[in-house]
C-alpha cells in the first residue's frame, strides 16, 4: 500500500498545478498504527514531486498506539500536530463506542505527547448520548478544557445503519437522543470553551489563538487539496472526485500505471451549493467577493429575503463583504445553508 500510495503521488504531481503545499494530513483509518519509515517514505515521495512551504503536518492518532518510541519518531519525521480520537473520559461510554484505548490510556497518552514535545494537538469528543442529564458530558468537557490541549473537535453522535449501533437502533435496543438534548450539550459545548478562551472557528471545531488547524481551515475556505490513497477525495479549486474506495483494485490500477481518480464534474449550482454549506459552517462566513468573482453568483441579489428573513431570526448577519452564523445559527448550520442553496 505504501508503495502504491508514493506511486499515484508521482502520477498526480500536476494535479493541484504547481501550487506549493502548506499543509499535510495523515488521516482515516488509523495511520498511527504505520512504521515511522513507512511515514517518512510518504513524506519523501512528496517533497521529491511537489513544492513545499508546509505550515502543519498533522498525525491522527489513536491514544493507545502513542508510545515513546513512536511520538518521538513522528517527531523526527517532521510530524507537528496530533489529533487524538479520544471520544470520551468516561470508561464505560469508551466502552459503548467500542474503542480499544481506556480512560487512562487517554490522559498517558496526552502526557506523552507533550514530553516529546508536541505543542499542537487536537481532541476529538463525542456529545449527544442518551442521558438523564448533562452530568457525564459537562465532566468529560470540563476534563478536556482542564488539560488545555488548545483545540477541541466535538461532534455529536450519530448511527450509521450498517454499524452494531445502528442495527441495534433497528431492532429498538437503543434509542438516540431527541433534537433538544443535543442542543443542549451543544450550548453547554458552547459556553464551556468560550469561558476558557477558545474561539468556535466552525461549528464543530474549538481553538485557543493560533491553534487553529490550518489544514481543516484551508478545506473549508475552498482551497484546493488532493486526497491521496482509497477512497480519498480531492479538489482542484473548481471540480472534485474521489479515488477507489477498493483497496486490492487501488493497488493494481497503480501498478498498471493508472491514477485511481474519479472526477466528479460539478454544475455551478452544484459549486454554489458546496461552498455555501462549508463556508457557513465558519466564523469566517460566505466571502461574497469570492462568490462573484470566482462563482459568478451574487447571493444577496438572488437571496435578498431569505437573507433578511434569516438575520430577523437571529440566525446570521450580512452585509456587502459577507454572510456569517450567529452562535445560535451554529447549532442549526446546515439548515441555513440549505435556505439559501440554489436549484
Amino acid at each position: 500500500m505504501i508503495s502504491a500510495i508514493c506511486k499515484e503521488l508521482e502520477l498526480r504531481k500536476d494535479y493541484l498545478k504547481d501550487q506549493s503545499i502548506e499543509t499535510i494530513y495523515f488521516g482515516g483509518g488509523s495511520p498511527s498504527i504505520l512504521k515511522i519509515s513507512d511515514i517518512e517514505k510518504i513524506l519523501v515521495a512528496i517533497d521529491s514531486f511537489y513544492r513545499i512551504k508546509a505550515k502543519e503536518i498533522t498525525l491522527e492518532a489513536n491514544p493507545d498506539d502513542l508510545s515513546t518510541e513512536k511520538l518521538n519518531g513522528w517527531k523526527s519525521v517532521g510530524i507537528d500536530r496530533l489529533s487524538l480520537g479520544i471520544q470520551s473520559f468516561q470508561q464505560d461510554r469508551l466502552s459503548f463506542y467500542n474503542r480499544a484505548h481506556t480512560a487512562k490510556e487517554s490522559l498517558v497518552a496526552i502526557d506523552n505527547a507533550r514530553n516529546a514535545g508536541f505543542e499542537k494537538f487536537n481532541l476529538d469528543l463525542i456529545y449527544g448520548y442518551p442521558d438523564a442529564n448533562h452530568d457525564l458530558w459537562i465532566a468529560d468537557l470540563k476534563k478536556a478544557l482542564e488539560l488545555d490541549p488548545g483545540h477541541l473537535s466535538c461532534y455529536a453522535l450519530t448511527i450509521e445503519r450498517d454499524t452494531a449501533l445502528g442495527r441495534w437502533s433497528q431492532k429498538g435496543k437503543f434509542h438516540e437522543a431527541d433534537e433538544e438534548f443535543v442542543a443542549e450539550e451543544f450550548e453547554i459545548l458552547q459556553d464551556l470553551t468560550a469561558s476558557k478562551g477558545y474561539t468556535q472557528y466552525e461549528v464543530s471545531n474549538f481553538a485557543r489563538e493560533g491553534k487553529i488547524s490550518v489544514h481543516n481551515s484551508n478545506y473549508w475556505k475552498h482551497i484546493p487539496y488532493l486526497g491521496v490513497g482509497p477512497s480519498a477525495f480531492s479538489f482542484d479549486g473548481s471540480d472534485r472526485g474521489s479515488n477507489i474506495r477498493n483497496n486490492s483494485k487501488y493497488i493494481k490500477a497503480l501498478e498498471s500505471g493508472e491514477a485511481p481518480y474519479e472526477p466528479t464534474n460539478l454544475s455551478k449550482e452544484d459549486k454554489i451549493n458546496e461552498y455555501l454549506l462549508t463556508s457557513l459552517r465558519t466564523i469566517w462566513g460566505v466571502d461574497l467577493d469570492f462568490l462573484n468573482s470566482r462563482l459568478n453568483f451574487s447571493i444577496i441579489e438572488y437571496k435578498r429575503d431569505a437573507l433578511q428573513k434569516l438575520q430577523e431570526e437571529g440566525l446570521l448577519l450580512w452585509n456587502e463583504k459577507n454572510v456569517t452564523l450567529t452562535k445560535k445559527g451554529m447549532l442549526l448550520a446546515d439548515s441555513v445553508a440549505s435556505t439559501l442553496f440554489i436549484d
